[in-house]
């Protein structure tokens, strides 16, 4: 028997998943936000350096992220995708936003470089979805992929998705790297088992 190509699978499950997130009610993202962001802000109390990203219109926490990171007193950083190359830059996050590359925000404060992110007790991953042993499913861009290669090994790595978001197994690469906990509207911060558990 062949075995499935991880990349083609994701190709297709990424396609239905963002046209599912397109289609998704207002007032459903609304709650959404408001949920998500409670749950994540209270798993991150105490976090002294954050990692984060800035919610685009149909990702879960959009509207309440990361305007909410204020209210964990953590130095907060987020991600300026270069305008070219697939190298993330971070930038600190002093309460101003700029549009940035494919429309998303990134941060007005000082560029600290692409290794930044390993100052980070935690780091809150974008993903379309996420599985029982923390494989993520992004955009398939790679930038995540890439940055995360810096991040600490201990570093708290979470993402946050909607409640159908949760599946059994996605299509795992080598390149990989499972996330540590989820955060959902109905289920709030769960902590996923350590890899081989």
């Amino acid at each position: 028997m062949v075995e499935p190509d991880p990349v083609l699978a994701k190709v297709e499950l990424r396609a239905r998943l963002l046209a599912r997130r397109r289609a998704r009610p207002a007032g459903e993202r609304v709650a959404a936000a408001d949920a998500v962001a409670t749950a994540l802000l209270e798993g991150l109390a105490g976090v002294g350096t954050l990692a984060a990203f800035v919610p685009d219109a149909d990702e879960p926490g959009t509207g309440r992220l990361p305007g909410g990171y204020a209210a964990l007193g953590a130095r907060v950083l987020l991600p300026v995708v270069p305008d070219r190359g697939r190298v993330m830059d971070w930038g600190l996050f002093t309460g101003g936003l700029e549009p940035g590359r494919y429309g998303l925000s990134h941060p007005t404060g000082p560029r600290l470089g692409p290794e930044a992110i390993g100052q980070a007790d935690a780091v809150v991953v974008p993903a379309l979805a996420v599985d029982r042993a923390g494989i993520r499913l992004g955009r398939g861009g790679g930038y995540y992929d890439r940055a995360l290669v810096h991040a600490r090994p201990d570093a708290v790595l979470v993402t946050l998705v909607f409640d159908d978001e949760r599946v059994d197994e996605l299509p795992a690469e080598v390149h990989d790297r499972p996330v540590t906990a989820v955060v959902t509207p109905s289920g709030g911060w769960q902590a996923l088992p350590p890899p081989g558990r």
